[in-house]
């Protein structure tokens, strides 16, 4: 509304009275004055050029927004590539770590196998050192046989001596 008529009454409500208005009076006062406050609000543009006013800027926004979702198709796509190409890095690096598990369990079987040749010696070491000990006590009662045999002998020698 212009500064004008904010001071001045409508003509369309009937003088002041002290009936209060009905909704049919209100809403027939709009119906008529609509278009003129439309108008009024576009810089006192005539409704007609209001209307072509009006379908131009929603031409415009129809447009514009056209524009805006083929923006964001295009960023979705652009998008779509992009998570297609992690998907393809990650698959790289599934192989990558599927690989080296391998190698790891290869690298494990290596190591089982040098654990039982390890094992193997260490039972062939227990096996000599177990003949070695065996070896040390049959030497130990051979000396002590030889030393019982050799005093034994050297007693008789000098009794058969000492009878003579």
């Amino acid at each position: 509304m212009s500064t004008a008529n904010t001071n001045q009454q409508p003509a369309a409500f009937p003088p002041p009275e002290n009936h209060p208005l009905t909704l049919e009076e209100i809403s027939g006062h709009v119906r008529a004055h609509m278009g003129e406050w439309l108008a009024e609000q576009s810089f006192a543009k005539p409704p007609a050029v209001y209307e072509v006013e009006l379908r131009e800027r929603m031409i415009r926004l129809e447009e514009e927004l056209k524009h805006q979702r083929e923006l964001m198709k295009q960023g979705f796509d652009l998008m779509e590539k992009r998570f297609g190409m992690v998907d393809k890095r990650f698959e790289m690096v599934d192989r990558r770590f599927e690989d080296m598990n391998k190698r790891f369990e290869m690298v494990d079987k290596r190591f089982d196998d040098i654990n039982k040749r390890f094992d193997d010696i260490n039972k062939r070491f227990e096996d000599v050192n177990k003949r070695f000990e065996e070896t040390n006590r049959r030497i130990d009662r051979f000396m002590l046989w030889s030393l019982g045999a050799i005093m034994s002998a050297s007693f008789f020698v000098i009794g058969v001596l000492k009878l003579w």
